[in-house]
């Protein structure tokens, strides 16, 4: 065995990579409260994927996720 980076879990359970190798995680809209006055579509938008843009963000969480 080689030593390497762990996996941070944490990070591992929020962030998904895509076939692209692109970066996803869920928005946090499950745990909001109000939502009744919120239009279908407002809590729609809220509660897909999202996907990360910055490169810097990108290539840390890569770190984080990956362990090989």
């Amino acid at each position: 065995m080689g030593k390497g980076i762990k996996t941070h879990k944490a990070t591992a359970k929020r962030f998904k990579k895509t076939a692209s190798g692109k970066l996803v995680h869920k928005r946090q809209y499950d745990n909001d409260h109000l939502k009744a006055n919120k239009s279908n579509r407002t809590k729609n938008r809220q509660g897909k994927r999202s996907q990360l843009g910055s490169r810097t963000q990108i290539k840390a969480l890569k770190k984080l996720i990956t362990n090989k």
